[in-house]
């Protein structure tokens, strides 16, 4: 018999690639994890991973039983919430992962609404951006993510996730006021080839926004200056050392003295944003309400 928690380290292992790191995610030592490796191979009968010098791959047989342990676990999940559902579920702890705007956007309009209707689910809330907030969904770190769709994120219909859209929005050209084109009603992104940038750090999922928009216009951004707090962004550009792309809901609320903010000429870059559970899980009592709630303060 093939105990579940095993299967839960095989897709750690086949998602970080590497045992201690896997290890990390699971809060378990590297010995542990090998240990249970060792275990699920015996239960198999087959050998399931193959270590090398560059980390751990999955052997064929590793990802026969991979594929079905995404099915195995999901049903778990909708095992958990339909108890859950049973014993009424109706007060307990929910964690999100959300990145800064997102958690300003959606999340806590969101746990504003659930103390009105929901008393008693409790929000806990934890930022982190998309590339990281996947990842801590899957290793059950937290019940939920806030995410950007980006280069190399798990897809809509990948098998370990249920995606939930919530809003989509433009990202707007950022200027120094002193800048040659800060009086265009609008900034084409192909006229700032040559200029310095300023932008987050690669792996923030708007850095890969703002790189693709710049290669679709035909060139690569010169990025000079870098930061995931857009405050910093715009304060580097009224110091006019450079220009930006910020997402329209950033800009709220900011000091934007010393720059211009304009839209781009054209198809706008977009951050699409959606919500993230564990497949099987978003019919559970305390989580389907936040996913609801998430959803109505993103249409509001």
């Amino acid at each position: 018999m093939i105990e579940a928690r095993r299967l839960h380290i095989l897709r750690a292992v086949a998602d970080h690639r590497t045992v201690t790191a896997a290890a990390a995610a699971l809060y378990l030592t590297p010995s542990a994890v090998s240990q249970q490796l060792a275990a699920l191979e015996q239960e198999t009968g087959h050998r399931l991973v193959e270590r090398g010098a560059k980390g751990v791959r999955l052997t064929p047989a590793g990802e026969i039983l991979l594929s079905h342990t995404h099915v195995v676990l999901a049903q778990l999940e909708r095992a958990e919430a339909e108890l859950a559902a049973y014993g009424s579920g109706e007060a307990g702890t929910v964690t999100v992962a959300a990145f800064a705007t997102g958690i300003a956007e959606v999340v806590a309009p969101a746990v504003a609404r659930l103390a009105a209707y929901a008393p008693g689910i409790r929000i806990r809330v934890q930022d982190a951006e998309g590339d990281a907030s996947l990842p801590m969904v899957l290793d059950r770190q937290v019940d939920v993510a806030v995410a950007v769709e980006y280069r190399g994120a798990p897809p809509a219909d990948d098998p370990r996730l249920t995606h939930v859209p919530l809003y989509a929005e433009p990202f707007d050209a950022v200027v120094p006021v002193a800048h040659r084109l800060a009086g265009a009603p609008e900034v084409p992104l192909a006229e700032l080839a040559k200029d310095p940038w300023i932008g987050p750090y690669p792996g923030n999922p708007c850095h890969e926004v703002v790189v693709l928009a710049c290669e679709g216009a035909g060139f690569q951004p010169r990025l000079e200056h870098s930061s995931d707090d857009f405050r910093a962004v715009v304060a580097l550009a009224s110091a006019d050392v450079g220009v930006a792309l910020v997402p329209r809901s950033a800009l709220r609320g900011m000091d934007l003295t010393g720059v211009v903010v304009r839209p781009v000429d054209g198809e706008a870059p977009t951050r699409r944003v959606f919500a993230a559970v564990r497949r099987g899980a978003e019919d559970h009592p305390l989580i389907r309400p936040v996913l609801e709630a998430l959803g109505e303060a993103a249409r509001s």
